[in-house]
């Protein structure tokens, strides 16, 4: 991917837009999670209900720290343990995180990505990025940059061409605070 290209997908999520990338299973769409508008628009093309919660991909914990608490040292251990990776994890929310992201939770579903293409595309924008698989609800995932112009009736802003890294399912979600498997 060109450098040219993630600045240009950067600028897009800057001034609210919404931008479809490769993840480690699926194309995903994304925006800036502190933007209100962005993030309601982002539901509308997946006919999503805010109520569900949204996860946030990052390059580095560090960078959704603004958004969770972190847990006591054995389960943090556990966390960072599994990243980057296919892990996505339940974290306590802060009260400044906003509703529309969580949802009608006390938590946040987090994960520092091991995609190449996602993670730069993360440090390119300097912070954490909605990240939601590129599909109207209940339907099948985008697994291609062809299939994300197909599958939504409101086409993203930007999209980045790249492929999935390969995994059959869209990550894992384990609850943090125990390790309990929410979505396998």
């Amino acid at each position: 991917m060109s450098q040219h290209r993630l600045r240009r997908a950067a600028s897009v999520i800057a001034t609210g837009g919404v931008v479809a990338y490769p993840t480690e299973a699926v194309y995903g769409l994304g925006c800036d999670p502190r933007n209100h508008a962005a993030v309601l628009r982002l539901l509308r093309m997946k006919r999503r209900p805010q109520a569900k919660g949204l996860i946030l991909i990052a390059a580095g914990f560090d960078r959704l720290e603004p958004f969770v608490h972190a847990l006591d040292t054995r389960r943090m251990a556990a966390i960072l343990a599994s990243w980057p990776g296919p892990s996505t994890w339940l974290m306590p929310a802060r009260a400044q995180t906003p509703r529309w992201l969580t949802g009608d939770h006390t938590t946040l579903a987090v994960r520092v990505t091991a995609h190449p293409l996602a993670a730069a595309l993360c440090r390119q924008w300097g912070g954490a990025l909605v990240s939601t698989s590129a599909n109207v609800s209940n339907r099948p995932p985008a697994r291609t940059a062809l299939a994300v112009r197909r599958r939504l009736d409101q086409p993203p802003d930007l999209v980045l061409v790249g492929r999935c890294a390969g995994a059959l399912r869209p990550t894992s979600i384990r609850d943090g605070a125990t390790g309990r498997t929410i979505r396998s």
